[in-house]
């Protein structure tokens, strides 16, 4: 867990939030439900730390708040009004006041099939009756191991139109093993779950990661797309390639490692993160997102951590207001870096000050793309006349 010496926690004033570190799930839901002011509560957003098991998690939020809409995910470390952490639940409360909701739960998601996902979001969208002035927007939360989250983005992406949405895909901690998406008081493996939100308050959102392209580029020679898997690079095998052009031995490859020497792809003037998951049999390269033979991968060098993440979560609107809160979906690789960097508390300190709740993902959804190591959210404004009664 990171927390920076004297941080002084500072909560929004739209949202409830409730933490708790209690190692029961029965206990630690108790203890963050107690923190919330139920009287107002549209839905929930839950977020599980590694450390606790999720089916119990999910019967325990489903006795203490029995009226209750329950979303959420299994989580890489959770973003807490105390900034990153490892083992805590945080539960954060949308009120009646401000929010409007339809959901709906993709299961199984491997295969996506594209365009019934698609029908399905547009008859969602028809169904949810709009409220005028009010916006709407979309969040995804799905299977962060099913390899299915870019074919999900553009089913979505076609389903919704012009209705932007946001997402995080769920984690395991390190383990890689099983990550959930929670829906209807149940946890579900092998699934997404999308909530189509209205709102009468501004947002905006972002996504921003903090690498630049090096000279230094390389060519997928050899790959099974489809399990995002990478066999060879310029002709070589692929963890072999990879660890001499970093400098380092195959035996020394890690997360962290990827974190620091992570891959780009340009996408016109844009350029995304590829990035390494794991090395597999010593020879190959998994990857969090869509690969290809024939992709012609660069090399990225890091910007000045710290400065760009002040920077982009400093949204101001015409008004000149800063968000009450921002959602967050992190990328469990930039969690890892600023860890290996030794930034941690300086970053908690940076997410405590704007104000940011939300979780470490295994990818991250943002303008269409299916993206990695990156950080994605949704920054939301107090109401022009203050907050309502």
């Amino acid at each position: 867990m990171y927390i920076a010496a004297g941080i002084k926690q500072s909560r929004p004033d739209i949202v409830g939030v409730g933490v708790s570190y209690a190692s029961d799930p029965a206990t630690a839901v108790e203890e963050a439900v107690a923190q919330l002011d139920r009287s107002n509560i549209r839905f929930v957003l839950a977020f599980i730390p590694d450390c606790l098991n999720p089916s119990e998690v999910a019967a325990a939020l489903g006795h203490w708040l029995p009226k209750t809409s329950i979303f959420g995910c299994t989580t890489a470390g959770q973003i807490t009004p105390r900034g990153y952490e490892n083992d805590a639940i945080l539960i954060v409360a949308f009120p009646r006041d401000h929010f409007r909701y339809a959901s709906a739960l993709i299961k199984p998601l491997n295969p996506v099939a594209i365009e019934q996902t698609a029908i399905e979001m547009q008859k969602l969208d028809a169904r949810f009756q709009r409220t005028a002035n009010w916006n709407r927007f979309a969040l995804m939360f799905a299977d962060g191991l099913s390899k299915q989250e870019d074919v999900l983005v553009a089913a979505l992406e076609a389903g919704l139109g012009d209705i932007p949405f946001f997402g995080g895909s769920a984690g395991n901690g390190l383990a890689f093993k099983e990550t959930f998406v929670l829906h209807g008081g149940q946890i579900h493996t092998d699934a997404a779950l999308v909530i189509l939100l209205e709102t009468d308050l501004e947002f905006e959102g972002v996504g921003f990661d903090h690498f630049l392209p090096t000279a230094q580029q390389m060519v997928v020679t050899s790959a099974i797309p489809e399990e995002r898997i990478v066999l060879e690079i310029n002709g070589s095998l692929a963890a072999e390639e990879y660890a001499r052009l970093v400098g380092c031995r195959v035996e020394d490859l890690s997360p962290r490692v990827f974190a620091e020497n992570p891959v780009l792809v340009r996408n016109h003037n844009v350029w995304h993160v590829r990035a390494i998951q794991q090395v597999i049999d010593g020879t190959s390269l998994s990857f969090f997102s869509a690969i290809d033979n024939g992709l012609l991968l660069t090399l990225g060098r890091g910007k000045e951590i710290l400065r760009t993440l002040d920077s982009e979560l400093t949204l101001k609107n015409s008004r000149g207001d800063l968000p009450d809160f921002i959602l967050g979906f992190d990328c469990v690789l930039r969690k890892l870096e600023i860890e290996q960097k030794n930034l941690g508390p300086a970053v908690s300190e940076i997410l405590q000050r704007h104000h940011v709740l939300g979780f470490n993902t295994y990818g991250e959804q943002h303008l269409g793309v299916h993206v990695s190591q990156t950080f994605v959210g949704v920054g939301f404004y107090p109401p022009a006349m203050g907050i309502h009664a």
